[in-house]
């Protein structure tokens, strides 16, 4: 990847911000590691011999500089948010558990097991679909020692 698809050029000010950041406090290593290749970048580097350098992808190297072409600064440097999946019980569907956790077992039954409350939840339409290992995180989080 010789060819350098996005140009990376720094203004003074953004020069001296990241030399600032890469010099000063305590910083996470991706945002060090950020604002080194957009340094080098902007010396003309190319993404070779930037990811050589500070043993990291060329790939990595040139998502950098995408981000900060296409966007700006604060974008190539930081985090983007991760909100993660969707919680699979709301307040209502982890209230239902607890309460299922806590009533009688089925019919033959001398407990709940983590299958059966997950059937139950499924059955009672309070989810499509759970598995089992998330019944017993929600069951570890709201209760010690069930039943």
């Amino acid at each position: 990847m010789a060819n350098k698809i996005y140009s990376v050029d720094l203004t003074d000010d953004e020069r001296t911000e990241l030399l600032k950041l890469i010099q000063t406090g305590k910083r996470s290593s991706r945002k060090v590691m950020r604002a080194q290749v957009l340094l080098l970048a902007h010396e003309g580097k190319t993404d070779q011999d930037i990811a050589r350098s500070l043993h990291t992808s060329p790939t990595t190297v040139q998502r950098i500089r995408h981000r900060f072409v296409e966007g700006n600064l604060e974008g190539a440097i930081n985090e983007r948010s991760r909100p993660g999946a969707r919680k699979k019980l709301d307040g209502k569907g982890q209230a239902t558990l607890m309460a299922l956790s806590q009533s009688q077992p089925p019919q033959g039954r001398k407990r709940w097991t983590l299958a059966l409350l997950s059937d139950r939840l499924v059955a009672l339409q309070v989810v499509d679909e759970i598995s089992p290992e998330t019944v017993r995180k929600e069951l570890k989080k709201n209760v010690s020692n069930w039943t």
